[in-house]
C-alpha cells in the first residue's frame, strides 16, 4: 500500500530515531523547541554528487550554526562507511543510518532505480516547532535553504 499523504511545507515533520556514525541514537523530538533541523537525504557515501552536496554544507556550516540549525546527512550506509566519509571530508555534522530506508520512505526521499528503491536526494528543513519549512528534491543551494528561515 502506497503512502498517499504527501509531505509538504507547513506539515508537522514525522518523528524518527536513527543511530549516527558512532552508534548514538538521534531523535527529532530531542531538538524540538531547541534547534532547527536540516535533513539531507542522499543516495551514497563517497559518491561524486553526494560528496559535492555535503561538502557545500560543510563549507557553509558556520551559516547554518548561526541560524541554530542542526545538520544531519541520512542514508542507508553503515557506521564504518559513514565514519570513513566523515573523516575523508571533515564533516562537522553527523551522518545517520537509515538501514531499512524507513525514515527515507516516511519523508518521501525514495525513488525507484531499475526497480529497486534508492534514496533520492532530498533536503528538508524543520523549524523548532517541528514544522517542515523547506522541502525540495535535488540539490538546492545553501542560500536557498537558509532563506526558508527568513
Amino acid at each position: 500500500m502506497q503512502n498517499t499523504n504527501v509531505l509538504k511545507v507547513g506539515d508537522q515533520a514525522p518523528d524518527f530515531t536513527l543511530k549516527n556514525q558512532a552508534g548514538k541514537e538521534i531523535s527529532l523530538k530531542d531538538f524540538l523547541n531547541k534547534q532547527n533541523i536540516l535533513l539531507i537525504f542522499y543516495p551514497g557515501d563517497a559518491t561524486p554528487g553526494c560528496t559535492a552536496q555535503l561538502c557545500a554544507i560543510r563549507n557553509d556550516f558556520k551559516k547554518f550554526q548561526d541560524q541554530n540549525i542542526a545538520v544531519f546527512g541520512i542514508n542507508h550506509a553503515d557506521e564504518d562507511s559513514h565514519q570513513k566519509f566523515i573523516a575523508k571530508n571533515q564533516f562537522p555534522f553527523d551522518l545517520l543510518i537509515d538501514a531499512n530506508k524507513e525514515v527515507s520512505k516516511t519523508y518521501q526521499a525514495i525513488k525507484s532505480f531499475f526497480g529497486k528503491p534508492i534514496i533520492a536526494r532530498t533536503v528538508v528543513l524543520i523549524n523548532k516547532k517541528g514544522e517542515i519549512i523547506f522541502l525540495k528534491k535535488g540539490t538546492p543551494s545553501d542560500a536557498e535553504i537558509l532563506s526558508a528561515l527568513k
